[in-house]
């Protein structure tokens, strides 16, 4: 899929993409509508899944005393029903969705003060086809009561019976804020560590920047100033929990151009920290980024496991687009090798120049794809080899070569103590210790010259203790009989 390529867009009625640059953001005085979709992602083992998740929308639904209230041509509650039922025709027949309602504030009226802040219900459960049970469910009901935001959000979640393989929404209409103790952050949040992503689009008339902080911790505000934008807003918030979007992840090489690829690239939704989609990166058969499929209500944390992996704290998907997410990737290869059959088995710790936090361990004699950039490398051999400063360039191999070890084969008379040096000058550097049970011992060192030092466990005094200086060579075995 080419870069400018966009999401089918055929789904999306014309006439909200018209009117969406003019919806507004500046306060006014009267109404509120908030409208809360979050959505729960059994993860299902790629990005891109031809078992299509049933979609379900519960609507919750404001039947408080105040949406009696005057708003443009009519109450409240009358232009919320109308927009909310001609909304509703437009889901009748859709393939993977179920709807349903829950209703607050129309069960017990506000007498002297008095509010029941238990008054929320469930009154359409989710069913196929149940679009003019909904329609005929709102249309009697009286707004009387309070407002328990918090309540029925917490009371919701557990509308949705068990399903695998769901995209759970909630999509909350009302008039104003928490009329009662509940803390509808308090609940976002502890959905949220559940597992279930609340994603709220305020839609407001008349709030003030007060009124509005109040929605801050919950999410993202918008300014509904007549009944047409509060209808095109609907619709669009609609649309995107029914439509996924598109999103090309662009690993640049050097030169800035996207072409690294065949490594796994992971999204966890931001507030819950559980992984939501996985996927090796790909190229098509055109040379692109391949095109994953994305649910836009989500918030990412994009991980690529490049040696060492790098990451996008924050990816937000733009719904209705093609989007493209670039992260800088250049990579090239990286070989220590050494000769024979004895150093084969030895590792390569990989550490950022300067830095004294591993990275990755590699195994000699194999190529590893790597950032470019410096790196220290310290060779599990005895002693340790120490390789300062290797520079990884894109597209290119890094070979670095170390000598071939050779052999130590020490039999001693009787087990002992002792320990084995390298000589350096006038330094002894400690390399190991000896085995303290066995007699006949073997050691792979590196080419150079050693002491050994070693008193047997029988001998009890430090006068009995030996010194023998040998030296290795590369390929060779030294032997030393004690």
């Amino acid at each position: 899929m080419t870069n400018n390529l966009n999401v089918h867009l055929s789904k999306i009625p014309k006439r909200l993409w018209e009117t969406i640059d003019g919806i507004g953001f500046a306060p006014g005085r009267s109404c509120v509508f908030l409208l809360l979709g979050f959505l729960l992602f059994p993860y299902s083992g790629g990005a891109q899944d031809d078992n299509t998740p049933l979609t379900r929308i519960l609507f919750v639904f404001d039947a408080s005393n105040s949406m009696n209230a005057r708003w443009q041509s009519d109450t409240r509650i009358s232009i919320a029903r109308r927009l909310l039922k001609e909304s509703l025709d437009e889901l009748k027949g859709r393939e993977n969705l179920e709807l349903a309602l829950r209703v607050y504030g129309h069960q017990v009226p506000i007498i002297k003060g008095h509010q029941d802040c238990e008054d929320t219900k469930l009154e359409v459960s989710f069913r196929p086809g149940n679009v003019p049970l909904i329609q005929s469910t709102i249309d009697k009901i009286t707004p009387q009561g309070t407002t328990p935001i918090a309540r029925s959000l917490e009371l919701a979640a557990d509308d949705f019976p068990p399903c695998d393989n769901c995209r759970n929404i909630i999509i909350l209409i009302t008039d104003g804020i928490e009329a009662c103790d509940g803390d509808p952050c308090a609940v976002s949040r502890a959905l949220q560590q559940k597992g279930v992503v609340l994603k709220p689009f305020v839609i407001g008339v008349g709030l003030d920047e007060d009124f509005m902080d109040t929605f801050n911790c919950v999410g993202s505000y918008f300014d509904a100033t007549n009944e047409e934008s509060f209808r095109n807003i609907l619709d669009i918030v609609i649309s995107q929990a029914l439509n996924n979007t598109t999103l090309q992840v662009n690993l640049l090489d050097d030169f800035g151009k996207p072409l690294e690829s065949n490594v796994t690239v992971n999204f966890f939704d931001i507030f819950s920290e559980k992984l939501a989609y996985g996927f090796v990166h790909t190229l098509n058969h055109r040379g692109n980024p391949d095109t994953l499929t994305l649910d836009p209500l989500l918030s990412y944390r994009m991980e690529v496991h490049t040696i060492p992996p790098i990451a996008l704290d924050t990816v937000r998907i733009e719904p209705g687009r093609h989007n493209i997410v670039a992260i800088d990737a250049g990579q090239g290869q990286l070989e220590v090798k050494v000769s024979g059959r004895q150093g084969g088995d030895a590792r390569v710790i990989l550490r950022g120049h300067l830095s004294p936090h591993t990275l990755h361990v590699q195994q000699v004699n194999q190529k590893e794809k790597v950032l470019t950039g410096i790196y220290d490398l310290e060779v599990l051999t005895l002693p340790r080899t120490m390789i300062p400063e290797v520079e990884v360039r894109q597209n290119e191999t890094t070979t670095v070569q170390i000598p071939e070890p050779g052999v130590f084969n020490l039999s001693l008379g009787s087990p002992g103590y002792g320990s084995i040096s390298q000589v350096k000058g006038s330094k002894l550097v400690w390399v190991s210790n000896i085995s303290s049970e066995d007699g006949n011992q073997k050691y792979v060192l590196q080419p150079g010259d050693y002491k050994l030092t070693y008193r047997s466990k029988n001998s009890k005094e430090v006068i009995y203790t030996i010194e023998r200086e040998f030296s290795i060579r590369s390929g060779s075995a030294t032997n030393l009989k004690l």
